[in-house]
């Protein structure tokens, strides 16, 4: 019989952490190729990187969604944040992480339905090139996808910075819970 798929009281299971790091690791190569070129211009490099952009975007949004109702039906058994202000912060900043890894990708597909552009992914044509842009569908992504791509990027600097300072400032276990380490965790205050 497995044991740990299911998230509990003290650490995230199997599911999710596997939710988690997929995400992270595209989110890392998504940004790669856009931090990259922004700082050195076009290469190589960054042709490779920004090559899959739509089709880690559609697979960031399809593992966002799993990934929410996952943890939604899981809600009662994941692990609980801190009491008072801490634990308010860390709530609304998980909170902000999945609504912005939803709309990111959602926006820009809405701007790819409506773009002369049409829609390829995985070299299958899924949208054809049409003549004509359809105003309100593409106004939404090309005002907001880079701004909240950015705001994204911050939250996950910010996300990541929280988690060292629970493991190296506070010395608590928090970091373990999604690591999958057990040994010596306790439950939050």
């Amino acid at each position: 019989m497995v044991t740990g798929w299911r998230d509990n009281g003290l650490r995230y299971g199997l599911v999710t952490r596997m939710f988690h790091w997929s995400m992270a690791a595209i989110l890392l190569w998504q940004f790669s190729g856009i931090v990259i070129n922004r700082l050195f211009g076009r290469s190589p490099l960054t042709d490779l990187l920004n090559s899959t952009h739509g089709e880690l975007g559609a697979a960031i949004l399809l593992l966002a969604t799993l990934r929410a109702l996952w943890g939604f039906l899981n809600l009662k058994n994941r692990p609980k944040h801190e009491s008072g202000l801490l634990g308010t912060a860390a709530r609304l900043g998980h909170i902000c992480l999945y609504i912005l890894m939803l709309f990111i990708p959602a926006v820009a597909f809405l701007r790819a339905f409506g773009s002369e552009w049409g829609l390829a992914l995985f070299s299958i044509q899924i949208l054809p090139r049409t003549t004509e842009n359809i105003g309100w569908m593409v106004a939404p992504a090309n005002l907001l996808h880079g701004v909240f791509a950015w705001t994204l990027l911050a939250m996950i600097a910010g996300h990541i910075a929280m988690a060292l300072v629970h493991r190296f400032v506070w010395n608590d276990d928090v970091i373990n819970r999604m690591a999958g380490k057990t040994r010596d965790l306790q439950p939050a205050e």
